[in-house]
């Protein structure tokens, strides 16, 4: 069989089409611009662009394919070859001498025999990945630009492996498949999935992982290799498409041994000519030829159709990257300068927290936390409701008011109560309820706290040098105000213990209608020796406990109940309002002038780094700086190529 490969070199001219004649004159450039955008890592910036991925399981001839695309020579040997991806541009070449580089680490290397690409790509791939069998994801670029070939810009990942072997990290096929997925997952990746004839595609990792991204297939494309080696079935596999392989599959046949390209081009037409399980497979799936035509037109379909959206995209990063800049604060360069923007930013501040918290405005619905005014009159709201829970009296119906009867007995007039009867029970029950304005107070103030802060930082983001000391400053002012209102809290609490007083009629009125519906109920329940009564004002009590008490004392007890109900409405009521004035009142007061005072006052001082801290500019603020006139030069770049290959294209269209 090695005699019938021998190849006169007369003949060494191959019979099937040739890879590629040429390319259409509006593609190429539209290619070489693609290219141009991949070497400025335009998609490091969120830009994807369309690019053919290579992926197979190891040893499934990842390598010959490419090989017999490119007609050259690439690293072979046990184990992972591919250890960092490779970016393999293909370019149709007029001239009969070809030319060959090689970029990685902003390096470009040229290579001056076609023998040489293999020891160049293993020497860029220590410099990359080390010495060792580790991968990395930093790409090497090799550009071939050689008569005959596709234009073609591929990237080669790392063949997958389960198991490390040597000194390769244990974690290797997690390694791999992050790298794989990175590349593949794009919507505009085009996925060509490499499967050696003699494995059931099934069960193959790679197909395994191209259908987590695209389950219905439209991106993926398989070239079956080895199928001079495991001819049976595969016809049968290529036909029923058992994986979902929406761009069809391709079989092609190995170089072997010592073959020329062109050797192995005749070689392998020939066995799909000529034998009897390959030659019935459809024409239009088999060869190097017709997977090269079949990739330069998909790369051609899937770069038309993505073009818009990456000119639109590239647009659309650099007006935000310039709008980001924009942010950034100017270095200041002296006091006055310095003394401009402090005021600018205390100005902002204000204005944002009376928005918030005087006028009650928001800026957005979906973030509830800064819709002030509803959360506060929601807070005041839950007191309210705490304040007026039912006491619990259906077991304790006027004992409390008996027991403080009979404690005040003493030598006097019958009927006449003195004023300190009432005023025992009303200490107990406002003590009753003390802890819950205080609550409040802290509830409230512990959210004003943090929409402050929340402002604060906002505000002063363009120099984080001022963060600690307004910070400090807004902190302290918030527990001096919050400090002064539990002080006015707890001076509230004791007026109400110590006096009872309303000039409210209600008061009156509500009393005698107590009095005069539910006290005719309760004498009777009683006299019927009925254990529960439902009485309007309190609904259903027990009340078998008073069938002993003398009804002078009953009646006494009674209207000593009704007096403090009708006068506890009013209590809480006007807790909620004085706390609830008090607080608008006090939120006015620190936005209006206590918050402009101390910030001021902390950020002058001395001891708070005085203004001059501001014409420092924060490390931070310069790195991001940098990062983002970077940003804009590259894209900036990426805009002028495409705007000028798509002028070019108008042109020649013209």
């Amino acid at each position: 069989m090695g005699k019938k490969r021998k190849v006169s070199n007369g003949d060494q001219k191959p019979k099937s089409p040739p890879l590629v004649s040429s390319y259409n004159d509006k593609i190429r450039p539209i290619l070489d611009a693609v290219d141009k955008l991949r070497r400025l890592n335009v998609t490091q910036q969120g830009i994807p662009l369309p690019t053919i991925v290579v992926v197979g399981d190891q040893s499934s001839g990842k390598s010959s394919v490419l090989e017999s695309l490119a007609g050259i020579s690439l690293p072979r040997g046990q184990g992972i070859c591919t250890r960092v991806p490779l970016i393999m541009r293909l370019q149709h070449h007029l001239d009969p001498v070809p030319e060959f580089r090689l970029q990685f680490k902003e390096k470009n290397v040229t290579i001056t025999e076609e023998s040489q690409i293999a020891e160049a790509i293993d020497l860029a791939t220590v410099e990359i990945a080390g010495s060792s069998k580790g991968i990395s994801n930093v790409p090497l670029t090799l550009v071939v630009k050689k008569n005959g070939v596709p234009d073609l810009t591929m990237i080669d990942l790392p063949g997958i492996t389960r198991v490390a072997v040597h000194d390769q990290p244990e974690n290797i096929y997690e390694q791999i498949t992050d790298i794989i997925m990175e590349h593949i997952k794009p919507e505009e990746s085009i996925i060509l999935n490499v499967l050696s004839a003699d494995v059931d595609f099934t069960t193959c990792e790679s197909i395994r992982m191209s259908r987590r991204v695209d389950s219905t297939g439209q991106r993926t494309l398989a070239v079956v290799t080895k199928s001079d080696r495991s001819p049976n079935g595969l016809l049968e596999k290529v036909t029923t498409n058992a994986v979902n392989i929406g761009l069809g599959y391709v079989c092609v046949r190995n170089r072997i041994d010592n073959e020329t390209y062109n050797e192995a081009q005749i070689i392998e037409a020939k066995l799909f000519e000529s034998h009897p399980l390959l030659s019935v497979i459809d024409k239009s799936m088999v060869g190097i030829p017709v997977l090269a035509q079949k990739l330069v037109q998909i790369q051609s379909v899937t770069i038309s159709k993505c073009l818009p959206d990456i000119v639109k995209k590239i647009k659309e990063k650099l007006n935000d990257s310039v709008l980001e800049l924009n942010k950034l604060p100017q270095n200041l360069k002296s006091i006055p300068e310095a003394m401009i923007a402090f005021t600018q930013i205390i100005g902002s501040l204000k204005e944002t927290l009376q928005k918030f918290l005087i006028r009650g405005e928001f800026d957005d619905l979906e973030n509830e936390h800064t819709c002030c005014n509803a959360r506060l009159a929601e807070m005041v709201d839950d007191f309210s409701k705490e304040l007026h829970t039912d006491d619990k009296i259906s077991e304790n119906f006027l004992v409390e008011e008996l027991r403080v009867l009979k404690e005040a007995n003493g030598i006097q007039l019958p009927q006449f109560l003195p004023n300190y009867v009432f005023l025992y029970l009303l200490q107990r029950k406002v003590s009753s309820i003390s802890d819950l304005p205080v609550r409040l107070v802290n509830k409230v103030w512990d959210y004003l706290e943090s929409i402050c802060v929340e402002v604060l930082i906002d505000h002063c983001g363009s120099y984080p040098q001022l963060h600690s000391p307004m910070r400090k400053a807004t902190q302290n002012l918030m527990a001096k105000m919050k400090n002064k209102f539990l002080k006015r809290v707890f001076e509230m609490i004791e007026m109400e213990k110590s006096t009872d007083y309303t000039c409210d009629p209600n008061y009156i009125v509500l009393w005698n209608q107590l009095k005069s519906k539910d006290y005719d109920t309760l004498s009777q329940a009683v006299l019927n020796r009925s254990k529960v009564v439902n009485l309007k004002g309190h609904g259903t009590v027990t009340i078998d406990h008073l069938f002993n008490v003398p009804e002078n004392v009953r009646e006494q007890a009674f209207d000593l109940k009704m007096r403090m109900v009708a006068y506890w409405g009013i209590v809480l009521k006007r807790m909620v309002d004085w706390l609830a004035l008090q607080l608008r009142f006090m939120i006015r007061k620190v936005v209006n002038k206590e918050m402009e005072t101390a910030i001021l006052n902390e950020v002058m001082l001395p001891a708070g780094g005085g203004i001059e801290k501001m014409l420092d500019e924060p490390p931070s603020v310069a790195k991001n700086k940098e990062r983002l006139q970077r940003s804009i030069a590259l894209l900036q770049e990426s805009k002028e190529i495409i705007e000028q290959v798509m002028s070019d294209i108008l042109i020649t269209a013209d």
